[in-house]
């Protein structure tokens, strides 16, 4: 926090609650409850309407939330019983490219990424997070980027690391990539 009482304007720009909500809104809404004013529009945010723009991560929460156009954000969410374990993913499609979270328990150990090379019929795939030898992450991401022909980004936090196992995982993907494909 700032020291004394400067904390509420910075030049131009305004403080925001820590929710995120803007203290002029907030204040808005407060005459609206007296009968002073309408809380539909943020003070602060009126010019930006006009304008056309939106208010930082305003557009960013209306694609997370399906808003979005069809370049946007994309949100799904699926779990599936593979063997004894019960599997949750997580996908976040983004413009070019695909966000895959595949896990037990909330954790992000490992993060790999692979993409279609112009030059080579097989992705190339590096691994950007966790333990080098542990391939699971970079196999997953190549072999679905040859299949969507998109970046793919996966986090592949199981302990079953077995062949047999990750192409379950891997066609339990590809059932949900068929069932949603605005998703994917």
């Amino acid at each position: 926090m700032f020291p004394g009482n400067i904390a509420g304007r910075v030049g131009s720009v305004q403080a925001r609650e820590p929710e995120g909500r803007c203290r002029r809104r907030s204040a808005a809404a407060g005459r609206a409850r007296r009968g002073a004013a309408s809380a539909s529009a943020c003070p602060c945010r009126s010019g930006l309407a006009r304008s056309g723009l939106a208010a930082p991560g305003e557009a960013a929460m209306e694609a997370a939330a399906g808003g979005g156009a069809a370049g946007g954000i994309a949100l799904h969410d699926f779990s599936g019983q593979l063997g004894e374990q019960r599997v949750h993913f997580h996908a976040m499609r983004l413009r070019d490219s695909l966000f895959l979270w595949v896990g037990a328990a909330p954790a992000l150990a490992s993060l790999a990424v692979a993409m279609c090379s112009p030059r080579d019929s097989i992705p190339v795939a590096a691994s950007l997070l966790g333990d080098p030898s542990d391939t699971a992450s970079s196999c997953l991401a190549q072999r679905l980027a040859s299949k969507t022909k998109k970046q793919i980004f996966v986090s592949y936090n199981l302990q079953n690391t077995d062949s047999n196992f990750t192409l379950l995982i891997e066609n339990r993907i590809k059932e949900e990539m068929t069932a949603f494909p605005d998703k994917f």
